[in-house]
């Protein structure tokens, strides 16, 4: 519970991790998803349109240091940029799943995702399980290719 002592939901969070199983993904819990959902939208299109801004606004820069380290972040921020972009597409498509009535299971297996799963990466699409073994399988196909 540590993890989200700071968050604005958390008596919410309390109820949901001490939810009996009977009760997962019902109605409470998919209206808080979707408002969860729905704010990581708006926050992430928030960043990349104040990250484009300041690659867009360089100040002036005399020193050669300076317009290095200018560089830099300007580096950082771009790719900080392109993984929220692809993160609003998984955004959208897990709020698609709630309205189809899918959300919080996993699309391999059909099993729960898991509360605490799916506060942690609310996006989720895989249960923990069949996470872990995908990226195993996928970390053994890229040794063989470097072979």
């Amino acid at each position: 519970m540590q993890m989200y002592k700071n968050d604005p939901d958390t008596e919410m969070i309390k109820k949901l991790l001490v939810a009996p199983e009977s009760e997962y993904m019902n109605e409470a819990q998919l209206v808080f998803f979707k408002e969860r959902l729905i704010a990581l939208h708006d926050s992430t299109r928030e960043h990349i349109r104040q990250a484009k801004e300041q690659i867009m606004s360089p100040p002036d820069l005399s020193d050669i240091s300076d317009r290095a380290t200018w560089e830099e972040q300007c580096t950082l921020l771009m790719r900080i940029v392109d993984r929220e972009q692809k993160l609003l597409p998984k955004i959208q498509q897990a709020l698609e799943r709630i309205r189809l009535g899918e959300y919080g299971y996993c699309l391999e297996s059909g099993e729960p995702i898991g509360i605490e799963r799916l506060l942690a990466r609310p996006t989720a699409e895989y249960c923990a399980d069949v996470k872990v073994f995908s990226e195993h399988k996928e970390h053994l196909y890229k040794k063989e290719r470097e072979f």
